[in-house]
């Protein structure tokens, strides 16, 4: 096969696969600004601002996060993650001693049991036990819109996460597709300085003499 074809192969192949990257990368933008731009408008929706920096407590002041994020309003991933896990979460274990929504629910059917026999033997203990039902009841139904609004942004800051991917990804495309053509743009200079008559395999000749 002669030198020269076999040039004109390799760098119409290398153009072919650039091209071939290029388009995959635009798909990967695509997708990132979209996964980015659908986390940006839901987040903004929900009108979700973080404490100002003059009034965080001094627990929340130890977060990294939440001393940045102070006074901004909530519309990233990165920020949600934040606001989920550092906020939403510290404030959390402050309630019912750190139990979680499906903690409280053996305790609760406990004192709802108890309340029961208690209307039925006109126990006189039965004020403090709806007392007690009534704060677990709270504590409760707290945890449970914490827990749901901590996971709804932490899904969010997860689909973020696909955006971030998407976006290195596409750089690694249009990288790759750069170099493609690099080298096939010198594949092709260097088919056009090669003699007709050459073979592969065959020396090139001389042409400094």
């Amino acid at each position: 096969m002669q030198r020269r074809t076999l040039d004109f192969l390799f760098s119409l192949g290398g153009l072919a696969l650039a091209g071939l990257l290029l388009v995959v990368g635009l798909v990967l933008t695509a997708n990132a600004n979209f996964a980015n731009d659908y986390v940006r408008d839901q987040l903004s929706e929900q009108h979700i601002s973080f404490t100002p920096a003059d009034k965080l407590s001094a627990e929340e002041k130890q977060s990294k996060c939440l001393v940045e994020y102070a006074g901004k309003p909530l519309t990233t991933g990165k920020q949600a993650e934040c606001y989920a896990n550092d906020y939403i979460g510290l404030h959390l274990k402050s309630i019912a001693g750190g139990k979680t929504y499906a903690d409280l629910g053996a305790p609760q059917s406990e004192l709802k049991a108890k309340v029961a026999q208690a209307e039925q033997t006109n126990d006189p203990a039965l004020a403090d036990l709806q007392k007690e039902l009534a704060a677990i009841n709270g504590q409760r139904d707290t945890v449970f819109k914490g827990e749901t609004l901590r996971g709804l942004l932490l899904t969010s800051y997860g689909f973020s996460e696909f955006g971030v991917k998407a976006s290195q990804g596409a750089l690694a495309m249009y990288l790759g597709a750069g170099l493609l053509l690099l080298l096939s743009i010198a594949g092709l200079l260097h088919a056009f300085r090669t003699p007709k008559s050459e073979t592969f395999g065959a020396p090139e000749p001389d042409r400094t003499a």
